[in-house]
Formats: structure tokens, sequence, C-alpha cells
């Protein structure tokens, strides 16, 4: 929640405190007995004051939330829209139209292994359902066929390294029996996060115009997976073969590359970094999008978010500069 909107949600707040206080005291002077009336005195202040003062602990408390007007550094990095703060202490190093909304193709799928994280089991045997075979042309695939026989384990990897969208309906359907269900718990989810400017059409980021998120609404999003040790093992890991079984039973493996160029050592990070969590995500109308968590020596942690660069090129070397900004 944005500051100015918590300082008006706590005016209103007080407003209505005091319209309930004049309420009561009418009630009183004409000696109306209210039944089942409240008893303040069994109110224990402790349990919202924590330091003795008239405030209680903000919605947003454990979330960076920008309190500028303007931009941070928005001449540095080319891009469309990006953000970085460290996530331990709640500091906004570097931010540009992160409330501007953006389609956010494959970053997407940070959504999905968080939802399939936290309503299925890694050892879960899934069956790849008919509804996963994707057939856009040119769309990133794990290569699970219908049939076959893979670990939720095995295809959240397919998921999250090469980016597959097949892996992403199968996971859909396995959660909620359709991938129309499973958008549905993904838009549920982006509100219980406060990620009010973020609406999905889909598991995997495939183009829709009604399908898109923020810079700061994947923030949201990427914080609450990097909470989840899974995820963080999974999304930072380079490369990954999985064995499991086609539909006739027989053995198959696939052998998948993470399209991270700095988990592909195609692109530096600056020294003391180490990436602890990525997702990458590409399409004509996105651009080039790249979500990150990065974990540094000396142990802060922090998450970058990086939309609508105009060029692979582009978006690893803006945010590299991006980064650069931590040890300043």
């Amino acid at each position: 929640m944005a500051r100015e909107s918590l300082r008006r949600y706590l005016s209103k707040t007080a407003l209505l405190a005091a319209v309930a206080l004049s309420t009561c005291c009418i009630s009183c002077s004409r000696s109306i007995e209210l039944e089942k009336a409240y008893n303040f005195s069994s109110f224990n202040m402790d349990q919202v004051y924590s330091d003795g003062s008239l405030r209680a602990e903000p919605f947003a408390a454990d979330l960076c939330v920008p309190d500028f007007t303007g931009d941070l550094d928005a001449e540095d990095v080319d891009a469309e829209g990006f953000l970085l703060f460290n996530i331990d202490t709640g500091e906004v190093i570097s931010a540009h139209n992160i409330y501007e909304t953006f389609y956010p193709a494959s970053t997407t799928k940070v959504m999905t292994c968080l939802l399939a994280l936290r309503n299925s089991n890694p050892d879960d045997m899934v069956t790849i359902p008919e509804d996963s075979d994707i057939t856009v042309s040119g769309s990133s695939m794990a290569n699970v066929k219908p049939g076959d026989r893979i670990s939720m384990r095995d295809l959240l990897y397919g998921l999250m390294i090469p980016s597959g969208n097949d892996a992403a309906a199968a996971i859909a359907c396995h959660i909620s029996g359709s991938v129309e269900a499973f958008v549905d718990l993904m838009n549920e989810e982006a509100a219980r996060l406060g990620a009010s400017h973020t609406h999905f059409t889909n598991p995997h980021g495939l183009p829709d115009e009604d399908h898109y998120t923020t810079p700061y609404d994947l923030y949201l999003i990427m914080n609450e997976a990097m909470k989840y040790d899974e995820f963080r093992e999974i999304a930072s890991t380079p490369s990954y073969t999985a064995t499991f079984e086609d539909a006739e039973g027989n053995p198959k493996t696939e052998s998948w590359q993470n399209g991270n160029g700095f988990l592909a050592g195609k692109f530096s990070l600056p020294a003391g970094l180490h990436v602890s969590g990525s997702k990458t995500g590409h399409t004509n109308a996105a651009g080039f999008c790249l979500v990150m968590g990065e974990r540094s020596d000396s142990g802060d942690n922090y998450i970058s978010v990086t939309m609508k660069a105009p060029s692979y090129d582009s978006l690893y070397n803006g945010t590299a500069c991006l980064l650069q900004k931590i040890n300043k």
C-alpha cells in the first residue's frame, strides 16, 4: 500500500471512530441499554500499540514502499520500467515507472510456481493432460507431452528453467482441474498480495491484451515466492535434467538450460552479488523482461525488476547497471 493511500485509509478510520464515539455518547445520554454492549475494559491496548504511541502496525510494514513522487535514476537503464529494492531493510534503491502496466510475458510463471508450491507436494506425480498441448508458434516448451508422467518437482524445473508453457498449463490443470480455474486462483492471490494493477488470463504469459502487471506488483509476487526454499533453489539453477515416463511407460529424459543471461554466463553480475532466484520473459509486445532476487556476500537480499527492455543485451546490461547501485 503506498504511503498516501495508507494516510487516506487511516484518516477514514479515524473519522469512522469519531462518528462511532459520538453515536455512543448520544446513546448514553438517552439512557439506552445496548444488548451485548462492548466492554472496553477487556480491550488489551498492548495488542495494538507496541511502542506506546497511538498507531497500529501498518499493512505494508514488511514491504518496500516508495515515498517519492518522481523517478530515481530514470536515465540509467534502457527499459520502460524497473526497480531495485533491498528487501531486508525496505530501502528503495532505484525505481522508474513502477506503477505503469506492462505485459509480463513469462515472468507470469513466478505466480504459477508460487501457487504450485503452495497447493501441491513436489513428490506428486503429474500426468500431462491434453490441455497442456501448446500450439502457438515459437512458444518456449519443456517438451512434456500428453500422457507423460512426471513429478511436480521436475515439472517445476520444466516451468522455470526452459520456461515451458506446456509445463505451466499442466501445472494449472493438476492444481485446479482446468486452466480457467487456475487463472482465477492466480488473480485471487494477486489481490491478496496487494498486486492491484495485475490481471492474469493464463498461467504462462503468452500474449493477451488483458494479461498485465506492473514492476511493483511483480516485486510483490516475487517477494512472496522467494519465501519458499524450493522456489529459490529451482529459480536459481543454471541447468537441469529430468527423467520421467512417456505415455507408454518408457523412460524419457529432457535437459534444460536457464535463459537468464547471468546464470548462463553470458553476462556478469557486479562483484559480490549472486542470483538467488529469477525468471525471464520475452514476447514482441512485452519486450525483454527479468525479475530477479539477488544476495550479496554480506548477506543482504534484493529484488530487481526490469520490464520492456528493447533487446536481450539491453536487458542484461541495464540490469547490471541497476545492480551497481547496491555498492554505491
